[in-house]
């Protein structure tokens, strides 16, 4: 057993593991190799597996409830499994003590090896601690262009996770978003423009490394040309070896040269690479294999072409892409198969009931093993790589353990503190890009009582732009103004909306799509308001117009996806901000749309320029606006 190798009081360490602070000592450990020795197959199995414990049913519950606090019951699926590490979601993750507290007991429930706790903590739309530092996004900072930006989003995001006893990130997203309609990753990306991809998603990496966090290139070798969502289906990518090599790849070769420790798989097809087919569990029919499953791309590609030496994991395995078309067991069996180390949520497992789904997969990788499907050679080497990252990031470690109590202390001082949220509002203003201004529409220079009606699909939304505004008339950045606000997410432009506008000096609307509808008629945009599909074009669009009508200044924000600008091609003044989230239970939950209400009332200065091309909705082959555009607020090119 494990116990043997390690000296009394590392074993007392391991106990109680927290991330240290120190430089890592590993004169008094084993080695990985060492450890792999001496490890039962059970025990290296249960390495490679990083479940979910995102929501849970004990005995007394009806049904499963967010998992926040430690119970017997997964404290002994944790041993009895032998787990390497587990995934938390927002629904674990509520409140800066309570985050401690579990990731705390989660360790205790692992006493030989310390579990890898890993989180999705992208920064911008992605983000998953309740209480912290959000951050602008991605693409907002590859709108700035912002090497310091994109290092301090990691190195803050580092230090927020350590303190929180959470020790493995799920970023940076290295993928090249080309294609407009990409419904998964889109602001999730820095730009269109693999350099630029390589040169910030290099540094956000470098920033998480340097709080010893570790970090994780995805989605490998890139889901940024897709046009379906994996969580839904099998996305495909038909681009041959030259272009991949030229774009999908380039960033995560230059982040491998660089030193990556974890590169996580994609669920999508490329049959440049790989064209083997395999019959769907889902309805019989011939289907390629996806990155994640496919030997040719994790272990030929990923490992031998491109030298990567670190740890791979899969993206989510319960992800329809997956779980519909090869079923449980058997793709966490061609995963590892395919060179994968680590299988992410291999199983549903939300209460003892469902238990079996985790012990079947178990069992079946178990069973390879001992059939000779997978060699024992192969399993040891992807152990010793988990064991040798927790070793180097200080996750295993021999230093003096840190009580609970000074690390609630640390964690309540460090997540989300001034500094921290400063940072994040000073890089969010730094992305915003305004499209256009004309007839000098910008800034808004409201008098006293004038009244200013927001407008967004979403009340979190309309609510970050009246307590923005109402900042702003506190710092007297603008006079006092009254607000009125609307929020039209499933609602048609009716007379009374119309007579919002017309009662108000300025309006703000904010417009969210995902990806653009393709419904043109003749080369123009559908404007059927009455249409309960077309709300997130056609209100906006209905806004605009009576605006106009009206005479009245008004301004419309991207505040997803830029590429919906080309939707309001006749606007006066339009800006992108690349990030949704509005202000919710007392707090702004991403800086971008505060950032790009300081820019309409001309609080702060647009800085950005566009990380991809616009392209027009009515001529998709013509670009509206090209990568790099992005004004002043005196209508010049920002240089």
């Amino acid at each position: 057993m494990l116990k043997a190798l390690f000296p009394a009081a590392l074993v007392l360490a391991l106990l109680t593991s927290s991330i240290p602070t120190e430089k890592v000592s590993s004169a008094s450990l084993p080695t990985a190799k060492q450890m792999v020795q001496d490890m039962s197959l059970d025990e290296k199995i249960g390495q490679m597996l990083m479940p979910d414990f995102r929501n849970w049913q004990t005995k007394d519950e009806s049904t499963p409830t967010g998992f926040t606090k430690m119970n017997n019951e997964v404290s002994h699926l944790v041993e009895k499994y032998h787990l390497g590490g587990v995934i938390l979601f927002a629904e674990n993750v509520v409140d800066t003590e309570q985050t401690v507290k579990l990731t705390h007991e989660f360790q205790k429930a692992s006493p030989n090896i310390p579990l890898l706790i890993s989180i999705d903590q992208e920064g911008g739309i992605v983000t998953r601690l309740q209480k912290g530092t959000h951050f602008p996004g991605n693409m907002s900072i590859g709108a700035s262009r912002s090497k310091k930006n994109a290092y301090d989003t990691g190195k803050i995001i580092g230090k927020e996770l350590n303190a929180l006893g959470i020790n493995t990130n799920f970023s940076p997203v290295l993928d090249v978003n080309n294609n407009p309609n990409n419904p998964v990753i889109g602001v999730r990306s820095f730009s269109s423009d693999p350099a630029l991809v390589s040169r910030l998603g290099l540094q956000t990496m470098k920033g998480l490394q340097k709080e010893k966090t570790i970090s994780t290139l995805k989605h490998f070798p890139g889901h940024g040309d897709t046009a379906v969502d994996s969580h839904y289906g099998l996305p495909l990518v038909e681009h041959d070896q030259d272009r991949l090599k030229r774009v999908e790849l380039y960033p995560f070769q230059q982040a491998i040269n660089a030193g990556a420790d974890m590169v996580m798989t994609a669920h999508v097809q490329f049959p440049a690479i790989d064209d083997t087919t395999y019959r769907s569990k889902k309805d019989g029919e011939d289907i390629m294999v996806p990155a994640t499953l496919s030997k040719k791309v994790i272990t030929n590609l990923l490992k031998e072409e491109m030298g990567f030496h670190g740890v791979v994991v899969t993206d989510a395995l319960n992800m329809k892409a997956i779980a519909d078309n090869f079923g449980q067991e058997e793709a966490v069996v061609m995963a590892i198969k395919a060179g994968v180390d680590i299988a992410l949520m291999p199983a549903p497992v939300t209460s003892l009931k469902t238990e079996k789904n985790l012990e079947n997969v178990f069992n079946a990788v178990k069973q390879a093993i001992l059939k000779k499907e997978i060699p024992i050679s192969q399993i040891n080497e992807s152990v010793e790589k988990i064991l040798q990252l927790k070793i180097k990031r200080g996750i295993i470690s021999s230093k003096k353990p840190i009580s609970l109590e000074k690390k609630i202390k640390k964690a309540t001082q460090v997540v989300g503190k001034k500094s921290h949220l400063k940072a994040e509002q000073k890089m969010a203003r730094e992305g915003i890009t305004l499209l256009k201004n004309n007839k000098k529409t910008l800034p808004f220079k409201p008098k006293k009582n004038d009244k200013i009606v927001v407008m967004a699909p979403y009340e979190d939304q309309t609510k970050a732009m009246s307590v923005t505004v109402e900042s702003l008339m506190k710092q007297k950045k603008i006079k006092p103004v009254r607000i009125q606000s609307y929020a039209f997410a499933d609602k048609t432009f009716t007379k009374d909306t119309a007579k919002l506008i017309q009662e108000a000096d300025y309006v703000i609307t904010g417009s969210y799509v995902v990806q653009n509808d393709p419904a043109v008629n003749d080369g123009v945009i559908d404007d059927n308001v009455q249409d309960p599909k077309k709300w997130a074009t056609a209100f906006p669009r209905a806004v605009m117009k009576e605006a106009a009508a009206q005479n009245k200044k008004m301004v419309i924000m991207s505040l997803r996806n830029p590429y919906d600008a080309a939707n309001f091609e006749e606007a006066d003044a339009l800006l992108a901000v690349y990030g949704f989230k509005g202000y919710s239970n007392g707090q702004f939950n991403q800086p971008n749309i505060p950032a790009g209400l300081e820019v309409i009332f001309g609080a702060a200065s647009p800085k950005g320029k566009l990380p991809v091309d616009i392209p027009s909705v009515t001529h998709p082959n013509q670009t509206l606006y090209p990568f790099g555009y992005g004004l002043n607020l005196k209508g010049k090119q920002i240089k």
